[in-house]
């Protein structure tokens, strides 16, 4: 396997540098998950641009403020101004750890604005929903965002000569792709530097949160029935507690935002009836459901029924992740015991998609019934007889979907 740190180069870097290299000026904001390369993928672009960097990190254990960063900020001036190149870049990492930083950031913003001074800002934060919190309440109009999904089985096969079988059940998480060969390093790993850290410092720094202990059973719950669809009543039954179903949905929605699970509606043609569903479970990356269900990997292999809900599960996590990043919206959908397993959605296109580990001799009886009530644009078979998992997984998801 090839290090983690090795230059393997995500397709956004180009981007990013783009837009750093551009006239105009724009606070670039790269947000993503924890451990999905967000820091390395910002040092390798700005380290090209020939300019001086400030690099500081708020996620650190003394207290940050809008004082610290202010002299982050004045010392980034410094070296855009003192030097014969042109401007420089201030990169600001865990942003939202630190209190009233979208205000702090503007009036630093709009200063330079005012006295074109050449400083390009880029600002990191792991907890998206937060950020996006901080800059639609302060930022309008001056700001861009990166969104930095989850690795697909592509890029960890480019930079750590991933297959199939190691991307099932060790998914994306490059930092824990040097782990696999010692398997219970891998999932210590995944649990307490992944899971716990996204759970305390991201998902618990979201919004108040009256039940700590109910959000991880949650979230244990989400990992464990990943592409299975479960009432919010059925849930609370499950979890053994007098909570109620507004608290769960809410819940749910942290743990998506932090980048961990996600709970799909149901597709109906309604918004108002799909809010009002009961959600598909959906882990966003594999390493999630393998790492919490104790199995070797000998162990999923084997236990079929637990493979094949890993197989969905890593077709539902490479669809809501492209969801996640705003390329499509995505559904699944049922009518008594009829079923789609994912309904992707751009614009007013639609493509319906089933997943499927043995052959199979016609089409789904949900898929025809999809079919005949939405005329989806397409309509995709996934493994059995049909496009095979792993060509599935190693194109982005736009080149299967209607647009």
């Amino acid at each position: 396997m090839s290090n983690p740190e090795l230059p393997y180069r995500r397709p956004q870097a180009a981007e990013l540098a783009r837009r750093l290299l551009e006239p105009r000026r724009f606070i670039q904001v790269v947000s993503g998950p924890r451990q999905v390369g967000k820091s390395t993928l910002v040092q390798q672009v700005v380290e090209g641009l020939g300019v001086p960097v400030r690099y500081a990190s708020a996620d650190e254990p003394t207290l940050r403020g809008a004082e610290w960063l202010a002299q982050q900020w004045e010392a980034a001036r410094l070296a855009a101004t003192g030097t014969d190149a042109p401007g420089a870049v201030l990169v600001l990492d865990e942003i939202q750890k630190i209190p009233g930083w979208s205000e702090a950031v503007k009036r630093l913003w709009d200063e330079d604005t005012r006295r074109r001074r050449p400083l390009k800002v880029v600002l990191l934060g792991s907890a998206p929903l937060l950020v996006a919190r901080g800059l639609s309440e302060s930022l309008a109009g001056r700001f861009e965002v990166l969104p930095l999904p989850h690795w697909s089985l592509a890029e960890m096969r480019g930079a750590f000569g991933f297959g199939l079988e190691a991307f099932l059940y060790f998914g994306g998480y490059p930092g824990a792709a040097s782990l696999i060969h010692t398997p219970e390093r891998w999932r210590r790993y995944v649990v307490e530097s992944l899971i716990e850290t996204s759970v305390s410092r991201d998902v618990l720094l979201l919004a108040r949160v009256d039940k700590p202990a109910l959000l991880r059973r949650l979230f244990e719950l989400a990992c464990r029935y990943s592409g299975q669809i479960l009432s919010y009543t059925k849930m609370l039954g499950q979890l053994q507690d007098a909570g109620n179903t507004t608290t769960l949905a809410h819940y749910l929605d942290l743990l998506a935002g932090a980048g961990l699970v996600c709970g799909l509606q149901k597709f109906a043609g309604d918004a108002a009836r799909s809010r009002g569903s009961s959600p598909k479970l959906q882990v966003l990356n594999t390493a999630l459901l393998t790492a919490v269900s104790g199995l070797s990997l000998e162990e999923a292999r084997s236990d079929r029924e637990f493979w094949g809900r890993l197989v969905e599960s890593a077709v539902g996590a490479h669809l809501a992740n492209a969801a996640a990043i705003g390329e499509c919206e995505l559904f699944y959908w049922r009518e008594r015991n009829r079923e789609v397993d994912f309904v992707v959605k751009v614009g007013r296109r639609l493509t319906a998609i089933e997943v499927k580990s043995g052959r199979m001799r016609e089409v789904p009886a949900g898929m025809a019934a999809f079919a005949e009530a939405f005329k989806p644009e397409r309509t995709l078979l996934i493994g059995g007889d049909g496009i095979a998992i792993e060509e599935f997984l190693a194109h982005p998801v736009g080149h299967w979907i209607a647009s």
